[in-house]
């Protein structure tokens, strides 16, 4: 199995930067097929930005000029560096890894931005 653990939440003003990272361990035998969402109040789960399974970026729309994900091979961890940050951007991100037909879900880590 695979577990995920995200950190870098936290409280920024409208502005301001974060980097999430989700480095993830267990039965991993590849670092494509993984990235994150995120999950506002009262919406549905919202795709943000994620490595495909061959190894190419997508991001969101809303996201795009804004929001970078990166990752380090040899740690298994994968970065979402978030900036000029909006009040629109606040929600909970989740860390995801598809694997074998599996969606695994980290614990997700609340992300506020003050107007």
């Amino acid at each position: 199995q695979v577990q995920l653990e995200e950190s870098g939440g936290g409280l920024v003003q409208a502005g301001g930067s974060l980097r999430l990272s989700c480095a993830a361990s267990g039965n991993i035998f590849s670092i494509n097929d993984m990235g994150w969402y995120h999950q506002a109040p009262g919406k549905q789960r919202e795709f943000v930005a994620a490595f495909t399974s061959d190894g190419r970026i997508n991001y969101a729309d809303s996201v795009k000029d804004r929001f970078t994900i990166s990752r380090d091979n040899a740690k298994k961890t994968v970065f979402l560096q978030m900036n000029s940050l909006k009040p629109e951007d606040t929600a909970v991100y989740y860390c995801y890894k598809l694997q074998y037909g599996y969606m695994y879900w980290g614990q997700g880590t609340q992300v506020t931005v003050s107007s």
